[in-house]
């Protein structure tokens, strides 16, 4: 499961913003929360901030303002970049062709922060800069170095919009344009974790796991510009009507860009490759009684749903009253039928929505640190810390022995992860055999985006034993 969409992750991760800003009211956060809302004290702000613009300009606010705008709100550490991309869109009603522009300038100043902060260092001779200078700098620095924008466009507006700080920015630029091929033919010199963007820690640690050589295929690949896949939904439709460049042969559909039409008819769904992974592994039934422990938003209950011929049952969980609400818009929309979804907590409550029920088949998509994702999750790099991953993988341990309890004897537990990292995947697998004798490895199989060309992911299948 995707970190990003998990109220735990989500709620740590605001926490830890709330608290690197030494601002906002926690108990306003924390209400915030239990009422399932959004807005923090500070993330109402940042829509304060946005509607002001409007009212200023009175139609959609210039881009790059709005640009520098999602950076300082991102640098507060409160959320994820597609969000604030998803809320400043809507807000100021840009139209497609600026959503994109917006997107391109926030998410390649975040695949390129550590290139373009050296660059930055270099280029002010390591003077000391603001949050708001810096951010400045960065979003100059990645249209004329690495995105290759018309210079003109990409100083001038930039500058106009530096505030008190347009003089440095406007000098830094143009020295940037002069140095560039210096600048560019510089970087292939620079340390792995400053050329390619990524916490020096990070790529420390997945060296030791898959040496060097490997390392640097994955850091190219997550600076890479993910590509978006279409799941066909053959509940619906037999065969692809929207518009596609790759057809894998596997349901999977290559697009240039959201097929909205098929979306809103249930006719496919977003989703990339390898989350195929872990459902083909369970490999439900039709007469199965099948349950999707941490389902929202609802992705591979779908899937299942549609393995199972929307026969059997299937029972999907998650202990966000908001995302399960997601989850019941997506199945609907994608004409699931034998699907039933439900607000549990497993951790806090172990016996599960249905008390001493027993299922066939089990799928555990545990939250997990999003490492297998990264190309397509950009900013997730700078969210992680060192700690998170034994943090975690004691959560996930904890719900293997959950799930394991609402398994029949002989019933298949499988569990995934989108991490390729082997605290998370092996090492949680080998603790939990051994706490738990009654369970079996029956398959394992791993994806790696450098290697399997699609989003890392990690699958294994346990079964337990009979009674």
């Amino acid at each position: 499961m995707n970190p990003a969409d998990s109220q735990d992750w989500r709620k740590a991760s605001w926490v830890r913003g709330l608290q690197l800003t030494g601002r906002g009211n926690h108990s306003a956060f924390h209400l915030a929360l239990q009422l399932g809302r959004r807005e923090t004290p500070l993330h109402a702000l940042f829509h304060l901030q946005l509607r002001r613009l409007i009212s200023m300009h009175r139609k959609p606010p210039p881009v790059r303002k709005l640009a520098l705008d999602v950076l300082h709100e991102w640098g507060k550490g409160q959320d994820y970049a597609s969000v604030l991309i998803d809320e400043a869109s809507a807000d100021c009603g840009l139209p497609g062709r600026d959503t994109s522009l917006l997107q391109t300038l926030i998410l390649g100043t975040l695949r390129n922060m550590s290139l373009l902060d050296h660059w930055a260092d270099a280029l002010t001779q390591g003077k000391a800069l603001d949050r708001e200078t810096r951010d400045a700098l960065r979003l100059g620095l990645v249209q004329v170095l690495v995105l290759e924008m018309a210079p003109h466009a990409a100083v001038n507006e930039t500058v106009e919009y530096a505030g008190r700080a347009g003089g440095l920015v406007n000098a830094v630029l143009r020295r940037a344009l002069r140095e560039k091929d210096a600048l560019l033919a510089g970087i292939t010199s620079l340390p792995l974790h400053v050329r390619y963007s990524h916490p020096e820690w990070l790529v420390q640690r997945w060296v030791r796991q898959f040496g060097e050589e490997a390392t640097i295929k994955l850091l190219q690949w997550n600076q890479q510009p993910a590509p978006i896949y279409a799941r066909l939904n053959t509940l619906v439709a037999k065969k692809a009507l929207f518009p596609f460049t790759t057809d894998r042969g596997d349901g999977f559909f290559q697009v240039e860009s959201v097929p909205r039409d098929s979306i809103e008819s249930g006719a496919c769904y977003i989703q990339d490759p390898s989350t195929a992974l872990a459902p083909a592994m369970l490999a439900p039934s039709p007469s199965d009684a099948v349950l999707d422990l941490c389902a929202a938003p609802g992705g591979k209950s779908a899937m299942m749903a549609q393995m199972m011929r929307n026969d059997g049952r299937i029972i999907a969980t998650d202990n966000s009253g908001k995302r399960v609400q997601r989850m019941i818009e997506n199945l609907n929309r994608l004409h699931v039928q034998n699907v039933t979804c439900v607000v549990h907590d497993w951790i806090a409550k172990p016996g599960g929505p249905i008390q001493n029920k027993l299922f066939d088949r089990v799928l555990l998509d545990v939250p997990c640190t999003n490492t297998g994702v990264m190309r397509r999750r950009v900013d997730v790099r700078w969210r992680l810390r060192p700690d998170d991953f034994a943090t975690i993988a004691a959560t996930q341990l904890l719900l293997i022995e959950v799930a394991a309890k609402a398994l029949k004897p002989g019933g298949s537990l499988v569990y995934s992860t989108c991490s390729i990292d082997q605290e998370e995947n092996d090492q949680v697998i080998d603790r939990a055999m051994r706490a738990s004798p009654a369970l079996r490895m029956v398959e394992k199989k791993r994806l790696l985006p450098h290697v399997d060309g699609v989003d890392g992911a990690f699958a294994v299948r346990l079964q337990k034993g009979a009674a």
